[in-house]
């Protein structure tokens, strides 16, 4: 069995309730759920990159979070499942600048199907455009959230001391 070292635990746990508790505050200003989508959470999407320990607390805060989601069981599944490989393929990200493109392509891929799914109902002209549309605003909110936040916690968190054990090598 492979050693999980009780700093990488103690992260990920910290990773997991930041989620849940940064999700519920977009909640506030409806940003939480559906096509409009900025959740401020999606920011440490990127952390894999430099913490690979985060991956699985990134997926159990989505789990926690979307207990909560007007989409039901549905969102609960495949939502934390968008998130468990986005934060998979973050983790193998060559570069800084490419750690947002997993949690942007796999989430707009799983989510917003799902999305137009639950407003439509049918596949027809109206669920297409509701695909469309939202993949348009959800990729906008997504990218706002990885690329601007998740971009000034993968400059500032390396510098801090307390930190540089989790950190990856090759980051």
């Amino acid at each position: 069995m492979r050693k999980f070292p009780i700093h990488n635990l103690t992260l990920a746990a910290v990773v997991a309730a930041l989620y849940v508790a940064m999700s519920h505050f977009s909640g506030i200003f409806g940003l939480a759920f559906g096509p409009i989508n900025c959740r401020f959470s999606e920011a440490l999407t990127v952390l894999p990159f430099l913490f690979p320990a985060t991956a699985p607390g990134l997926a159990v805060g989505c789990l926690i979070t979307n207990l909560l989601s007007p989409y039901g069981p549905v969102d609960i599944i495949f939502g934390t499942l968008a998130t468990a490989i986005a934060a998979w393929l973050t983790r193998r990200m060559p570069r800084w600048y490419l750690a947002g493109i997993p949690p942007i392509l796999v989430n707009l891929v799983i989510l917003t199907p799902m999305w137009a799914w639950a407003e439509v109902g049918a596949l027809n002209g109206a669920f297409w455009a509701a695909l469309g549309w939202n993949a348009v605003t959800f990729a906008v909110g997504e990218a706002i959230a990885c690329y601007v936040l998740g971009t000034i916690l993968l400059k500032v968190l390396p510098v801090i001391p307390a930190l540089k054990p989790a950190l990856r090598q090759t980051a």
